[in-house]
């Protein structure tokens, strides 16, 4: 049985290494839509990494986040240790769901690859907006948000802080795999 583990993170910038994972959160479902848990972690920054001024200066607008990510800190490499034995633990086969995965799976699979662990999703992921296109029968620019369903949404708001982001898309996902169903 496949276990859809939507995931999110916030970044101090666009590519790992250059710039560091702040927070990581995930929250695993089954088809049928029910949540299994979830997973929250925020981390230190990595050695010799900087932070990219743009990103910055969109994180300086939204503060009350970005101080979130800064909270209750863990070391990277065991955030990213626990984020897998939980992944693993979930009793399932793990598929990496994201919105949009190029950008949380770029990040998530350096970081196991970096600390030298084995990816539970293999080098692969989900993208929402992908498989949005697909349900939709529509151009993959023409995939936003703003053009899907207003059913497919939860009423959960978007906080950019990771695991609440996490459950929202997550739900998202999963109405659209019902309604494809």
């Amino acid at each position: 049985m496949e276990i859809y583990i939507s995931t999110d993170i916030e970044t101090d910038g666009p590519i790992p290494a250059d710039n560091s994972m702040l927070s990581l959160g995930a929250a695993a479902f089954t088809k049928d839509g029910k949540m299994l848990g979830t997973f929250s972690a925020n981390l230190d920054v990595l050695p010799g990494a900087t932070a990219d001024p743009d990103t910055m200066n969109w994180w300086s607008k939204n503060k009350d986040a970005y101080d979130a990510t800064r909270e209750d800190i863990q070391d990277p490499k065991q955030a990213i240790g626990n984020y897998i034995t939980w992944a693993n633990g979930l009793g399932g086969k793990p598929v990496f769901v994201g919105y949009p995965a190029g950008f949380d799976f770029l990040f998530v699979y350096w970081y196991i690859r970096h600390f030298g662990y084995e990816s539970p999703f293999s080098f692969s992921a989900l993208d929402i907006k992908t498989y949005a296109m697909a349900v939709m029968k529509s151009e993959y620019r023409q995939s936003t948000k703003k053009n899907m369903p207003r059913h497919w949404f939860p009423k959960d708001k978007h906080t950019h802080i990771a695991v609440d982001d996490a459950i929202e898309q997550g739900k998202l996902f999963i109405n659209i795999l019902k309604e494809n169903s």
